[in-house]
């Protein structure tokens, strides 16, 4: 597949002024009325600190320009990913999820003193359970406003999406707290944020952590699905393939379609030409963001296509894409801007032919 960069990549959402500068975990959809809206993890210090929040931009003009980054979700924990998904005449879901505090104590990055002195007042207060898991917020006006949090069993950066007969479909991975179970479940969830569980993804093996899964229903009606699988060693990191032909109620073993250390985690576009199109980040040099390519609904994927190769570090990635009105393709990501810069957000139009 030959790649075009329309518009190379570019910052979109940053806070260089201040120590809460840190921006991560993007995703991006297009609104009920045309516009764009991203939603990340931001105002954070480092890659796992007690500060991030949920934030939202949004563009009027297909990606040409951004508002500043607005808050949307804030609990007193570390509100981590950003995922964001419309349904029906003017439903928008966004999702996250955060630990409790020991964890954030133990794996506390940055200014770990400062880090440490926000959670003090965190505990002193209490209160703060309520908050703990993966969480949605729902907006029933276009995504102008968005009701508090609601608690979800599952969790994925990317979030749900929209079924071809209007249900919300969710397929994350089981949260708890404790990470001793961590298997794929598929959740429909109704408008009102309640979830019943519809099945589950069978793990690849015990030594392969399976998670942060992307979902999509094709108009034939088959549920591709893309998944994180890593083993505890840095060998792998890669994605797997689990597919549906019922709606959701069963799915296929997962199948590997990246070597070991092709890169991840993914999220998954059906573009209007009738390809699925599928961007993941590279964590390996050249650190960067590629996509794959299937024309015959994820039999067989032209994989390892290049869109950005200049990362910085590892630390990068988490790629999501929306179609623009003239068929190109803008995808956000994450990455720093320099060797010793902040993490924000980015984007990169491109469009692609055979």
């Amino acid at each position: 597949m030959k790649i075009n960069i329309v518009d190379k990549a570019r910052t979109i959402c940053s806070n260089p002024n201040g120590i809460h500068n840190y921006f991560g975990w993007p995703s991006v959809t297009k609104l009920q009325d045309g516009s764009l809206m991203m939603i990340a993890s931001g105002f954070r210090i480092a890659h796992i600190c007690p500060f991030g929040k949920v934030i939202v931009c949004r563009s009027y003009d297909e990606g040409k320009t951004w508002t500043a980054p607005e808050v949307v979700i804030d609990t007193p924990l570390d509100d981590r990913d950003g995922g964001v998904m419309t349904f029906g005449e003017k439903g928008v879901m966004i999702t996250s999820f955060n630990n409790p505090p020991s964890f954030q104590r133990k794996e506390c990055q940055g200014n770990v003193a400062y880090g440490n002195a926000y959670l003090d007042e965190v505990e002193k207060r209490g209160g703060w359970e309520k908050y703990l898991g993966s969480m949605i917020a729902i907006s029933n006006d276009g995504g102008k406003t968005f009701g508090d949090p609601i608690t979800v069993p599952i969790t994925s950066p990317h979030g749900p999406c929209e079924l071809n007969d209007g249900t919300i479909f969710y397929v994350g991975r089981l949260f708890d707290d404790v990470n001793s179970d961590r298997h794929i479940e598929c959740h429909t969830v109704t408008p009102d944020g309640k979830t019943e569980m519809r099945s589950r993804i069978d793990d690849i093996s015990p030594e392969l952590l399976s998670c942060e899964p992307h979902a999509i229903q094709l108009p034939s009606g088959r549920i591709v699905v893309h998944i994180r699988v890593q083993d505890n060693t840095g060998k792998i990191f890669t994605i797997y393939q689990s597919i549906s032909d019922d709606n959701g109620y069963t799915f296929s073993k997962p199948v590997q379609l990246l070597s070991d250390n092709g890169g991840s985690p993914a999220h998954l576009l059906y573009h209007s030409s009738g390809m699925l199109v599928s961007v993941y980040g590279h964590r390996k040099p050249p650190f960067g963001v590629k996509a794959m390519f299937s024309k015959d609904n994820g039999e067989t994927w032209d994989i390892d296509n290049i869109l950005i190769d200049d990362g910085y570090s590892p630390d990068l990635g988490y790629p999501a894409s929306v179609e623009l009105e003239n068929g190109d393709i803008l995808t956000v990501l994450y990455a720093k801007e320099s060797s010793g810069g902040a993490s924000v957000i980015r984007q990169v139009i491109w469009n692609f032919e055979e």
